[in-house]
């Protein structure tokens, strides 16, 4: 007489979760849907980590050096919070700048150690919002709609070229706390659900389930690949079911999850020197030292787009009351950033990683609350680095107070098309058919910046 197991392994032969086999995955085309695929055109960059500092991060502090701004602390002007014409106190930067690199690009005390990088950065200082709101300023910047939920640029990149490594997902984000907008952020929305970004947390967990549920040898496969054959069944009653199709390769994805991502999370074999650079206490599993960490190892590994989030819905860069709240925020995130920068470098990895950091809006040059600025969506500062992007430069201005774009204005379509376009994509061919018509990151705006390209 046959063993249970000896059943189940006869019922499940030539199961998907056998190692090779992917034949049910195959759309309708014929070809795994998460299969590496060639951009529109050659690509500077193969992947993406984009860093968000949630709250809105004030740009006259940090990256837009405004030398009249300082002379005219206290002075009344028309230029209010947001995108009202309402009389303000103007509020002095909180901190001196300084030239970075041999570039000579001006930047904030609050940023000592990414000041050295300024020669491999390209400094954004004309980006420009539609809305004041953190949710929609959030949603906006990840998915190109501030007033409806969208893709997020990650499951478009994930959408676009797939994954080159199929034991991890291609769309990754690194969010111990869920900034505003939540979960969209990383939503793949009407997009399959296998481009939807998963999340990682830290701390002796860093994804939820990772672990194998029971460690006696060939259990687990053996009921996965059951559950493989009745998933498939299913599915060959119903072919061209995109969102069945779709369940089934997340669930091959997490199986294979389970052998590679835990060796991801584990630094021991990282020296103590790159733990300093990071500025990480070893045997530390949380920390934005350690996310940059994490993700660096996720870009060796394949993974097409890493988002690191800095901060949570409330606990951020949101100062109404006091801006000297900046300087913590600051603290927590230069020395990481930097270290994976100059590790990136190091390593020949910069060459062919687009970094970017941004966040949803900028502050007021005006006071608002005490001593803090209000939200400002009519212009502030990101950048880019390494990916085909020119380091060294500053592209766009402000006013000589920082309230408007003088120019080079670079809406935020603009900013996805360029992240697009220096991944192989170009964002207008890049498209979804849903409810009847074709959607897009940039809806149907857009223009790539070619004044930040290499």
């Amino acid at each position: 007489m046959l063993t249970r197991r000896e059943i189940i392994r006869s019922f499940a032969a030539g199961s998907l979760l056998m190692p090779g086999l992917l034949s049910s995955l195959l759309n309708a085309e014929g070809a795994d849907p998460l299969a590496p695929r060639a951009g529109h055109f050659p690509a500077k960059a193969k992947r993406v980590i984009f860093i968000f500092s949630n709250g809105g991060a004030s740009h006259m502090d940090t990256f837009d050096y405004k030398p009249a701004l300082f002379k005219a602390d206290g002075k009344m002007t028309g230029v209010g919070g947001g995108l009202s014409n309402q009389q303000k106190v103007l509020l002095r930067p909180g901190w001196d700048f300084k030239p970075g690199g041999k570039c000579g690009t001006m930047v904030s005390d609050l940023f000592p150690h990414l000041r050295e990088c300024m020669d491999d950065i390209c400094v954004i200082r004309s980006l420009k919002g539609d809305d004041n709101e953190h949710y929609n300023a959030t949603l906006g910047m990840h998915t190109g709609s501030f007033f409806f939920a969208r893709p997020s640029i990650g499951s478009w990149i994930s959408y676009g070229l797939g994954t080159v490594n199929s034991n991890l997902p291609s769309f990754m984000v690194l969010a111990p706390q869920m900034p505003y907008a939540g979960l969209q952020i990383f939503n793949n929305d009407f997009l399959p659900a296998y481009h939807q970004g998963v999340r990682v947390v830290g701390g002796k967990e860093p994804i939820a389930n990772l672990d194998r549920r029971t460690l006696q040898a060939g259990v687990q496969e053996d009921e996965l690949a059951l559950a493989d054959v009745l998933n498939n069944r299913h599915l060959s009653a119903r072919v061209g079911d995109g969102d069945l199709s779709a369940r089934i390769r997340s669930f091959e994805t997490a199986f294979h999850m389970q052998s590679e991502a835990g060796a991801i999370f584990d630094l021991k074999e990282e020296t103590d020197e790159t733990h300093t650079l990071y500025g990480l206490e070893r045997g530390k599993t949380e920390g934005f030292g350690w996310q940059c960490l994490v993700a660096r190892r996720l870009a060796e590994r394949g993974v097409r787009f890493i988002e690191l989030v800095d901060g949570s819905s409330s606990h951020n860069w949101d100062q109404h009351g006091d801006m000297a709240e900046h300087a913590k925020h600051a603290k927590n995130i230069d020395q990481p950033i930097t270290g994976l920068l100059k590790d990136l470098k190091r390593r020949g990895m910069l060459d062919d990683t687009l970094v970017v950091w941004t966040t949803e809006f900028g502050r007021t040059p005006g006071v608002d609350g005490t001593k803090g600025r209000g939200h400002h969506s009519a212009c502030f500062s990101s950048w880019m680095a390494g990916g085909g992007v020119k380091g060294g430069i500053a592209y766009g201005e402000t006013d000589e107070l920082g309230a408007t774009v003088a120019k080079d204005k670079v809406h935020v379509h603009d900013f996805h098309a360029t992240i697009l376009y220096l991944m192989g994509l170009d964002h207008e061919r890049l498209t979804y058919r849903f409810g009847g018509r074709d959607y897009r990151l940039t809806d149907v705006f857009g223009n790539v910046v070619k004044g930040v390209l290499a």
